[in-house]
């Protein structure tokens, strides 16, 4: 009987356990394992496009791959957390060969471990790059960080306040066709976000996502089975992904982020281009994240995303509609599901069914996803029935 293998194992390590590990964090256990593994398949570190973690990592509560990978110096092109328990390494393997086979990466090293130590060292205490280098000088916390990206666009290109606050009030003005969005009902102006609170130098209030409860799903499946759904199937055409850092400190540049790899790459596999777009349905935490996201899907040059901002329509009767739904400015951040309204909005718009706020003829859409601050993006290319 032949059997097509679907990847292969060509490198492994397992340090020899310890009834304890004083003074040795997870960090360390994970990147000793890593060098074996590594060295064993004959590879070099710049040969690791992909990683797998298990969701336990002393150092870090969240953002656990990218935490890894900033420590072990790496920038994948595929992250993932695998928690199934015991189960987890067997899960990681044929995740990973999944990962092969769908091109989004090619060589994926996949790690798991922790240290035990009795002292019960706080964890705070761990030699983690974020509380070395920027914690302990008042770096903390999503709003800092996205103002010190602003800040940098801002001296690097002359982008202004005014510009990225016609984010904001184009994203509530879609909101307005939108009745779910929390600011259905209540548009706003560009001297509006001007005079609300200063939240951190240069982003106002309206600059920045509010947090709220939500939820939401999808359902994926074959494309031969997709045939039978009630509704016209909205088919994945291209993906990318890519994770750079965790730490602000880390970060390889403030003013282009790792979505400009992640949409380089979905563009490639779907074999579209920016022209090619009908509906751009991106990651807004921040008005800034809309300018530089802008900029490195290549809808305008490096350093004319202010003025793109400004100067574009957003609204669903443009020629490159941006957040019909209203975005998570204006429609509100359920935790990480608002991340996820992106794709159930560009679901909703091409299988037309997305009611006073349906773009015409919408056939290609790009998704965005980001994590961190600026730090794990993923790309997507959807494309309607059509496709």
């Amino acid at each position: 009987m032949s059997r097509r293998p679907h990847a292969a194992v060509i490198g492994v390590a397992e340090l020899p356990p310890q009834r304890t590990t004083e003074g040795v964090t997870t960090l360390e256990m994970i990147a000793r394992a890593c060098r074996l593994a590594v060295a064993d398949s004959g590879l070099t570190r710049s040969a690791i496009d992909g990683l797998m973690c298990g969701p336990q990592v002393g150092e870090t509560p969240q953002h656990v791959p990218a935490t890894v990978a900033e420590y072990l110096g790496l920038e994948p092109q595929f992250a993932d957390i695998v928690d199934l328990g015991g189960a987890t390494g067997a899960g990681m393997l044929w995740r990973a060969a999944a990962a092969i086979n769908a091109g989004m990466c090619t060589t994926v090293l996949c790690v798991l471990g922790n240290s035990r130590d009795p002292r019960n060292v706080p964890r705070s205490a761990n030699r983690n790059p974020i509380r070395e280098f920027d914690v302990p000088y008042g770096a903390s916390g999503a709003n800092q960080a996205y103002a010190m990206i602003a800040q940098q666009h801002m001296a690097e290109f002359g982008t202004t306040e005014e510009q990225l606050a016609h984010v904001a009030v184009k994203e509530r003005a879609n909101a307005q066709l939108n009745p779910d969005a929390v600011f259905y009902g209540k548009p706003i102006t560009v001297a509006d976000v001007l005079a609300s609170p200063m939240v951190m130098s240069p982003l106002h209030l309206y600059d920045v996502v509010m947090p709220c409860g939500g939820g939401a799903a999808f359902v994926v499946t074959a494309a031969d089975r997709a045939q039978s759904s009630p509704h016209p199937p909205v088919y994945l055409l291209g993906a990318g992904e890519k994770v750079t850092h965790r730490a602000l400190s880390q970060a390889p540049r403030l003013t282009t982020s790792p979505i400009a790899p992640a949409v380089e790459h979905a563009y490639r596999a779907a074999g579209v281009g920016p022209r090619d777009l009908d509906l751009m349905s991106i990651y807004d935490c921040y008005s800034i994240v809309v300018a530089i996201t802008a900029e490195d899907a290549g809808i305008c040059a490096k350093g004319e995303g202010g003025q793109w901002v400004a100067e574009h329509d957003f609204s669903a009767t443009s020629s490159l509609p941006v957040n019909t739904h209203g975005g998570q400015l204006a429609c509100g951040q359920a935790d990480l599901a608002g991340g996820m309204s992106h794709i159930t909005e560009a679901v909703r718009q091409l299988r037309h069914d997305a009611g006073p706020r349906q773009v015409d003829d919408v056939e290609i859409a790009l998704v965005t996803g980001n994590g961190a601050t600026m730090s794990e993006e993923v790309a997507l290319i959807l494309g309607g029935a059509g496709t």
